[in-house]
């Protein structure tokens, strides 16, 4: 079978789709990977993988209409080219855009993975709340195109029947994340010393880092050997946090690293690892942690939620609530002895539920491939 993978930032199918791009591989269909370039190795390592790479047209922020409608249009006369038998697309654009594509070039068998809802969704009245209206409506006219849609988790995929963006009768997959590949990100020991605790995300305030560097620098001050690190692009935008708060909480002793080719060392060289995000669909850093070994103190939000079992590979706070945040991390620094067995416990329920290999065998389930 021929099979389109549409994503909407280039290396995203090698970081987070390259196991499942292989394993449609394998199984022996022809794969096509189209998302915006992005890095200029993309084409060459999914080459590697025997994946053939179509550039699109998709801008991954914004909302220009005419740039928007311009990419529908891309999509469609990719797809036309191509005549793929399936088409798979995750996160926003690529959902909404390439599944009307998918039935405009006249495709049966269209696939979408809803990998968290974002920006969009986090406020309903307002200024904000006329972006949400409009993103709803774009999802359902999207996924009405769908055989049938996939959730990381059991909350989104209940919000969405719930608002009617998807009828109770269609098919909707809870894959359990995107899974994590337990072999590359191999487990370790906690390092002895002094705590380091460790957020990655993008400096979004919807991503919780303004709560981990403030409760880092309560803590900072009751224990200057403690260490808080945090790391991940500063992306600009309308939740982005300021230039000024970061070069503040840098004073306050909060470690604020940017962007790093590789998270394994981060994650080795640290004891907990933290995010206190507002909603995710589930959020890979967190599985990437429990796979090697770490546990973890997350928000009791949606995605956030399905990766800690409480008090046994770590701990959930409230949303936005630094003083419960604060007190979850101190109990690692008074109670050292608790890193260890959560970490293991961390990468047991890791492989228990969230094994790449057992996600993408219930992709491709779905899928029928």
């Amino acid at each position: 079978m021929k099979i389109a993978v549409i994503g909407g930032y280039g290396p995203s199918l090698i970081n987070f789709r390259g196991p499942m791009l292989r394993a449609m591989k394998e199984a022996g269909h022809e794969v096509y990977g189209i998302a915006p370039l992005d890095s200029a190795d993309v084409p060459e390592k999914l080459a590697e993988m025997g994946i053939k790479y179509i550039e699109a047209p998709i801008e991954r922020t914004g909302m220009n209409p005419l740039k928007d409608l311009t990419a529908l249009w891309g999509l469609v006369k990719i797809l036309k080219e191509v005549r793929p038998e399936a088409v798979l697309s995750y996160t926003i654009k690529p959902v909404i855009y390439g599944s009307i594509a998918a039935r405009l070039a006249g495709i049966k068998n269209i696939y979408s993975l809803i990998t968290g809802l974002g920006y969009a969704f986090g406020q309903t009245s307002g200024k904000r709340g006329l972006l949400f209206k409009l993103v709803k409506n774009m999802y359902h006219a999207a996924l009405a195109c769908n055989k049938a849609v996939m959730f990381q988790n059991p909350d989104d995929r209940d919000l969405f029947k719930k608002l009617g963006i998807i009828p109770a009768a269609k098919a909707a997959v809870i894959t359990n994340g995107s899974g994590v590949d337990l072999e590359h990100y191999a487990s370790s020991p906690v390092p002895q010393g002094d705590p380091v605790f460790l957020c990655i995300a993008r400096l979004l305030n919807e991503k919780g880092v303004r709560e981990f560097a403030e409760a880092g620098t309560r803590l900072k001050e009751k224990y200057p050997q403690a260490e808080f690190r945090l790391v991940g692009p500063h992306d600009h935008g309308p939740d982005s946090i300021s230039d000024d708060l970061i070069a503040a909480w840098q004073n306050s002793g909060i470690d604020c690293i940017g962007p790093v080719d590789d998270v394994r060392k981060e994650l080795k060289n640290c004891s907990v690892y933290v995010l206190p995000s507002y909603r995710e669909g589930t959020p890979r850093s967190v599985l990437e942690a429990m796979a090697s070994g770490r546990a973890v103190v997350t928000t009791d939000a949606t995605g956030c939620r399905e990766t800690v079992i409480e008090g046994q590979n770590g701990f959930m706070v409230p949303v936005k609530n630094i003083s419960a945040l604060e007190q979850a991390m101190e109990k690692f620094i008074l109670h050292p002895e608790l890193m260890q067995p959560m970490g293991d416990a961390s990468l047991k329920y890791a492989a228990d539920k969230f094994d790449v290999n057992k996600v993408n065998a219930t992709i491709m389930h779905c899928m029928g491939l």
